[in-house]
């Protein structure tokens, strides 16, 4: 893989992570659901596994619409590993800030490249810091 579509990649990567933070933002279920693969797997911060598309797709859209949360969330990317030119592992920061305080958590993504280019979640645990 060559610099230039490495930092293509990187971009794009950041992209899909920024589209997680606005979407969730919005409570835009469609738009969060754009970003999966069909054989995604994701587990929420509350340790909930959802097998493929159609449980991610059935949970979401039963509780981002109705979620609420007093605050702000930011999502950035801290790290990435290329496991494959096709396929990366992006750790994610997230910082909940609420009148009740800051909140983190430290959400994995791996992301696999489509056939047509686009970089999907495929397999992801979202995962609370707790202070300690």
């Amino acid at each position: 893989m060559t610099n230039a579509s490495t930092d293509t990649d990187l971009k794009a990567l950041a992209e899909v992570v920024a589209t997680v933070e606005r979407t969730q933002r919005a409570k835009d279920a469609e738009g969060f659901l754009a970003l999966f693969h069909p054989d995604a797997l994701w587990t929420t911060a509350h340790g909930k596994v959802l097998i493929g598309f159609e449980e991610i797709a059935a949970f979401t859209r039963e509780v981002l619409p109705r979620a609420s949360w007093d605050g702000d969330v930011s999502y950035e990317v801290a790290h990435v590993r290329f496991l494959r030119p096709d396929v990366a592992a992006v750790k994610v920061r997230q910082v909940y800030r609420s009148p009740e305080g800051d909140s983190e958590g430290v959400p994995l993504y791996v992301m696999t490249r489509a056939e047509d280019g686009r970089w999907l979640l495929h397999a992801c645990q979202n995962t609370g810091v707790h202070a300690g």
